[in-house]
């Protein structure tokens, strides 16, 4: 593998990791009851501020579906899978 593609394999890894961590952070903010802390509100703030250049786009063209009172976020979904199956293709270079 060469020097670029480790890089780029390295900061897709880093993204995923960011993606997982807004998953947690924001299931975290769903199921917590009382006041919300300041270490969730800056760890929202943050995972989104990373993800959510990528996200949105995809959200223009997938919107959430909706079933009773649950959104599934389609573009959430679909760029994780992407960023996946992209950084195997780059570690397979």
């Amino acid at each position: 593998m060469s020097a670029i593609g480790a890089l780029l394999g390295t900061v897709l890894l880093l993204f995923q990791i960011v993606l997982l961590a807004r998953v947690v952070v924001d299931w975290v903010a769903v199921l917590s009851s009382g006041p919300e802390p300041e270490w969730r509100r800056t760890a929202q703030r943050v995972t989104h501020a990373v993800t959510e250049p990528v996200i949105a786009p995809v959200r223009r063209v997938l919107p959430p579906i909706r079933a009773g009172g649950i959104g599934i976020d389609l573009a959430f979904i679909v760029v994780f899978i992407a960023v996946l199956l992209l950084r195997q293709f780059v570690v397979w270079l």
